[in-house]
């Protein structure tokens, strides 16, 4: 005989024990998608690592069987790296061929102006497997990705190359951020910018491009102040743009109305970072101002996930680094003299604000 009770309405086994409805329990997929993240990443990284997107620039596509003979793989692969690449929204299948879609051809192809792959290839390379130690990081406090006894910083050691790509990765992602914050951010006023920790200088460049009437100054370390030069000479801006090597920590170049901190802050601890902002205030003139660009945590410290992750990543890469909220660094602000202070947010690849202090 059969049954009249559907599947789902199967009585319990025993009478005291009730079925869940499917309805209350929450869904699992938001879990599976957490546990996975890692997937679509090393699809990326190894797509990028066997010039996947340097292959298909420009030119009319590929068939599986033709990237496998290119590449040197094993159909099997090949169609599967085709199909993930193409799922992740990195390729584009028409009339049987893959090709790049805007966002890798843009971004992923070697020698492109805006190539993002030296962060790509550094996070693979560098980063996984720190986060790989990340319980040990949160048990010992400390970095994975480098030994604090064993070395004086954080690059010290370091593969040159790896260096490089990772510099070009930053100089474009960074390049993307400032012209977000000189929209977002009014620069009008001021005329002489002093980048501390400034890198490569691409907000130096990029803000000049914006502001006609601005000069900047990039300040680093000299070996990353060389750096700087080159890319700044590259783009014609050495009338503009100039270079100081040197160290944040022992004092400030004078003769500018305008500190710009961007992604430098949250590798620091808060005194030194209190210290930071006490020295930019005594050689800011008045009516100068400070700006401090980062991934701000919310002042609940619930999000946002950008800035959230890259707190632990400063875990696993500084020894006393974190992501700071808009309240913390406006009370740093104000404990060093700075006064009229706000924070304004926007969206851009590196930052996701910016927490403004001017100097009475």
């Amino acid at each position: 005989m059969t049954s009249q009770l559907s599947w789902t309405a199967r009585p319990a086994k025993h009478a005291n024990v009730q079925p869940i409805a499917t309805s209350e329990l929450p869904s699992a997929v938001p879990l599976m998608a957490l546990s996975t993240g890692f997937w679509a990443f090393k699809t990326l990284a190894s797509a990028h690592d066997l010039h996947l997107f340097d292959h298909l620039s420009g030119g009319a596509g590929t068939t599986i069987a033709e990237l496998a003979e290119a590449l040197a793989l094993h159909p099997r692969p090949a169609e599967m790296l085709l199909t993930g690449c193409a799922a992740l929204g990195l390729l584009e299948k028409t009339d049987g061929r893959y090709r790049n879609t805007s966002l890798s051809e843009t971004y992923l192809v070697r020698g492109k102006p805006y190539y993002f792959g030296g962060f790509v290839q550094m996070a693979d390379k560098r980063l996984y497997a720190g986060w790989g130690k990340l319980t040990e990081a949160l048990r010992a406090n400390r970095p994975t990705t480098w030994d604090p006894a064993a070395q004086s910083s954080l690059f010290e050691g370091e593969d040159p190359m790896m260096l490089a790509l990772f510099w070009e990765a930053m100089h474009s992602m960074s390049t993307m951020s400032a012209r977000k914050l000189g929209e977002a951010v009014d620069l009008s006023h001021f005329r002489r910018l002093l980048d501390i920790g400034g890198g490569s200088g691409a907000y130096d460049i990029e803000l000049c491009k914006q502001y006609g009437d601005l000069r900047a100054t990039v300040f680093d370390l000299p070996y990353v102040a060389e750096i700087a030069a080159g890319k700044i000479a590259e783009v014609g801006l050495t009338d503009r743009v100039d270079t100081v090597g040197g160290s944040f920590f022992d004092g400030l170049p004078e003769g500018h109305d305008v500190h710009l901190l961007s992604m430098i802050l949250h590798d620091w601890d808060e005194a030194k970072n209190r210290a930071l902002l006490g020295r930019s205030f005594k050689t800011l003139p008045s009516g100068g101002a400070v700006v401090i660009s980062e991934l701000l945590v919310d002042n609940e410290k619930s999000g946002p996930v950008p800035a959230a992750l890259m707190s632990l990543n400063m875990l696993i890469e500084t020894e006393g680094g974190r992501n700071y909220t808009p309240a913390e660094y406006s009370a740093w602000l104000e404990e060093a003299g700075f006064r009229q202070i706000e924070t304004i947010w926007f969206d851009a690849p590196a930052v996701n604000g910016a927490v403004i202090g001017r100097k009475p």
